[in-house]
């Protein structure tokens, strides 16, 4: 069955579409109940037929959500009439619309009394489906009450022991390894090969509607995607064409508002130095509920995958990992780097190929050793992995000569020597 409704710029409206061909699914003995949307919202109509006739069904009827007829209605009557013209093998059928219904309006009056007397379970309906969708901390207003649903199994669901509380950063229960319509996963794809994403980033990945990703995610796992995901390219290309921060943001506002399960797939790890934050705090202020999932930062997998460890006993017992983006000096650099002249430890420093060689000189003006070891690390874990060594005095002119490119790793201690 192809539940199909109309379409919302209000999530809360497509949940209980959801929620309804959940039902229908469960209780009913139905083979297989899919959403869908006529309008505003995804899946389409045929998207959803494509996806029940992938999955083996021979018979399909199409189901439109709708009390009375309308253009809406007559337009799904035509889109399955399409989808059955192209695909004779197929037997599909539109039911009935739901018509003049007393047991509903009744329902309806019930609903309506609930509210005026201030008891709020007609948002709360669909709670399982709605909680974790934009929209809804606003129009409750306050913590729900428990309580069970007509549709509960005995005993019910023990609402009670659900987190209806929203917070400033509307945090999806990091325990909870789905990803629900509505939601926004920040996802640290890793250093760039495919098979260095963690298992839960890789799990969601697989269940997005849409993917915004930017050009050090790992580009392999985007050709795998199962049909139908919409890909949005954010990359930010040093000295190239970048997408704004302010466009990401309200790319996955906009996506998770319409109901979709979006994953933003970043290099590395989101919160080192990738702006992971910024778009989770994007995401709360716009009342969208989000996930973080840590990745692999190339801080430390680049240094691993060319054989030197950023600790070792007797070596090293720190590192600290600094943004060379700004050059010492730089008016608008948090860095203090004549402190980090004075370190003994290991550093590695990120997105430094344009400020290495003011970078090493403030080092050694403040105290490294100018025959200090230093690694640089391009494209690390791709086959086009280099790796090339030199002194602090000289790595500079040496990642000018050899025309050191991002993404590159510096690894400057004597751990670099190592390798």
């Amino acid at each position: 069955m192809a539940l199909i409704g109309r379409g919302s710029t209000d999530p809360d409206a497509n949940a209980e579409v959801a929620k309804v061909a959940r039902l229908l699914w469960e209780g009913r003995g139905y083979a297989g109940v899919e959403p869908g949307f006529v309008s505003l919202a995804e899946p389409s109509v045929p998207a959803v037929l494509e996806r029940l006739r992938r999955l083996g069904a021979r018979r399909i009827v199409v189901a439109p959500y709708f009390l009375f007829a309308g253009v809406l209605p007559d337009r799904i009557v035509a889109r399955s009439a399409e989808f059955a013209a192209a695909h004779p093998d197929l037997d599909v059928r539109v039911a009935d619309l739901i018509g003049d219904c007393d047991a509903l309006a009744d329902l309806v009056l019930e609903r309506h009394a609930e509210a005026l007397r201030g008891d709020i379970r007609m948002n709360c309906d669909t709670c399982a489906y709605r909680v974790a969708l934009p929209g809804f901390a606003d129009k409750v207003g306050r913590p729900q009450t428990p309580h069970d649903h007509p549709d509960d199994p005995v005993g019910g669901h023990h609402h009670h022991h659900h987190d209806h509380h929203h917070d400033g950063h509307a945090h999806a229960h990091q325990h909870d390894a789905g990803l629900r319509p509505g939601q926004v996963a920040v996802v640290g794809g890793g250093p760039g090969p495919d098979d260095l994403i963690t298992v839960r980033g890789k799990a969601l990945l697989d269940a997005a509607d849409v993917v915004v990703t930017d050009r050090l995610a790992p580009q392999g796992l985007l050709a795998r995607l199962r049909p139908g995901v919409q890909v949005v390219d954010a990359a930010k290309v040093p000295r190239g064409p970048s997408m704004t921060q302010d466009a990401i943001n309200d790319i996955l506002v906009t996506h998770a508002r319409a109901g979709r399960r979006v994953v933003r797939l970043k290099g590395g790890d989101p919160y080192v130095f990738g702006r992971g934050h910024e778009e989770v705090q994007a995401c709360a202020a716009a009342g969208v509920q989000t996930i973080v999932v840590p990745g692999v930062s190339s801080a430390v997998a680049a240094p691993a995958l060319a054989g030197v460890p950023v600790t070792h006993r007797g070596v090293a017992h720190e590192f600290t990992v600094v943004s060379g983006h700004l050059p010492p000096g730089h008016p608008g650099s948090l860095v203090d780097w004549p402190a980090l002249g004075r370190t003994r430890g290991t550093l590695v420093l990120l997105m430094a190929v344009d400020t290495i060689a003011k970078i090493a000189a403030v080092l050694v003006e403040h105290g490294r050793a100018p025959d200090t070891p230093v690694l640089a690390v391009q494209d690390a874990g791709h086959p086009t992995q280099r790796t090339l060594a030199a002194r602090l005095d000289e790595i500079g002119a040496l990642a000018t000569r050899e025309d050191v490119g991002p993404p590159a790793v510096f690894v400057v201690g004597p751990v670099a020597a190592l390798g």
